[in-house]
């Protein structure tokens, strides 16, 4: 194996050991959540989210609770980092092969389509409730990829690669469905704005600058506009994600793009999406009832979750394998590939920023619903995959590591 390869396979390794601690923190924060909300916390857990801050410059004012700061701007940070990501892999990494994007891209395009029906299926004749469709349509790789570290060293590299390009595909959906279907009235003004940072970022990307600094004061500026111009804030972060150097002309050696990467890796994984699920998952189950559990916005969403992710993704791969689109990883049977779509289903954080945008301007308190699906479907779809992974994996042979999906 080159140098080159084996620093490949470690920093993939690395990414591995990165995402799964960070879903095992995910956890924790959810579970301080729910205990913050259903006990004599509750008072001070719904006044720190509440606390208003912001900023005032002339006549350009900026004041949200800190539960919309942490939705609207730490998420910026976070889409950011997803836009890295990307075009990372497009440029260089696993998507930047043609042979590899084919079953990941068609499982994600399956693993959204189904699910957004079945919470259609359920919630077509409800103009409220109809709102938040996308929820179910989305994968959280961190708890993915945590499950299966629970799994040990018996998991092929080939499916995680394929779950986390899969996840990518996924995160592109997502961009494209807040983009499109959750904006608010638009600011004709705020958006000339954006409009106009765009042609700057790309100036300085052909110019090859290097500057953190000047990346970050136009992303900032230009996230402000976002906000202010109705198109969801966090946008702003993979737009500006794009126009980061892959390489320094001066230095072919130096990746401005992979060292914004590495560093915000821990900041995301370890600060930002902890902090997201504290705010997003305080569930109370005060005065819940069956009329509550059977509610059609839960029923649908969880629905979606496994039934949905499990028959788009595995269902979609295999025509696409049917028709010799593509053909499974290496060392992964169909029982493996069933158990890794039964993991997609695993929507947590994506799928509570979702429902976030698609509930909280309604007037209409659809959150508990909302979350209540996620948390069940996200757990039966964990529990499920594990355990027919655990079963196809129990006498497969270790896959090489040199080997790719």
């Amino acid at each position: 194996m080159s140098n080159h390869d084996s620093s490949y396979l470690t920093d993939i390794h690395d990414f591995f050991k990165l995402e799964t601690a960070g879903g095992i923190l995910l956890i924790i924060c959810a579970v301080l959540a729910i205990i913050c909300a259903n006990t004599p916390l509750k008072s001070y857990y719904d006044l720190l989210l509440s606390v208003p801050m912001g900023f005032k410059v002339g006549n350009l004012e900026v004041i949200k609770p800190m539960l919309l700061w942490i939705n609207d701007g730490l998420m910026a940070v976070f889409f950011f980092l997803v836009g890295l990501e990307l075009k990372r892999e497009l440029v260089e990494g696993e998507l930047a092969d043609r042979r590899n994007i084919v079953l990941p891209g068609v499982g994600a395009l399956g693993g959204m389509l189904i699910p957004a029906m079945i919470y259609l299926y359920f919630n077509y004749d409800d103009p409220v409730a109809v709102n938040g469709w996308a929820i179910p349509a989305a994968t959280d790789i961190a708890f993915a990829l945590g499950v299966l570290m629970l799994l040990g060293k018996s998991v092929p590299v080939s499916i995680k690669i394929f779950l986390t390009s899969l996840a990518i595909f996924d995160d592109i959906g997502a961009i494209l469905i807040i983009a499109f279907f959750y904006t608010a009235k638009i600011s004709l003004l705020s958006l000339i704005v954006v409009g106009c940072c765009i042609p700057v970022l790309a100036f300085m990307n052909k110019r090859n600058v290097c500057s953190r600094s000047l990346y970050i004061l136009v992303g900032i500026i230009m996230w402000v506009a976002t906000l202010k111009s109705g198109v969801h804030a966090t946008l702003a972060g993979v737009v500006l994600a794009m126009f980061i150097p892959m390489r320094s002309k001066e230095n072919p050696d130096y990746s401005p793009l992979k060292d914004m990467e590495h560093d915000l890796h821990s900041v995301v994984a370890f600060f930002i999406l902890p902090v997201f699920a504290f705010a997003n998952a305080g569930i109370s189950f005060e005065g819940v009832g069956m009329e509550q559990l059977m509610h059609n916005v839960p029923i649908g969403i969880a629905l979606g979750l496994f039934f949905g992710k499990i028959t788009g993704v595995f269902g979609f791969c295999w025509l696409a394998i049917k028709l010799n689109l593509s053909k499974l990883p290496s060392g992964v049977n169909w029982m493996g590939l069933l158990g890794t779509s039964a993991l997609c289903g695993i929507g947590f954080t994506m799928s509570l920023f979702i429902g976030s945008l698609a509930f909280e301007e309604t007037g209409v308190n659809l959150l508990f619903d909302e979350r209540l699906g996620i948390i069940i479907g996200s757990v039966v779809s964990g529990v499920v995959g594990f355990l027919i992974l655990k079963v196809s994996l129990k006498n497969a042979p270790t896959e090489q590591p040199e080997q790719s999906a």
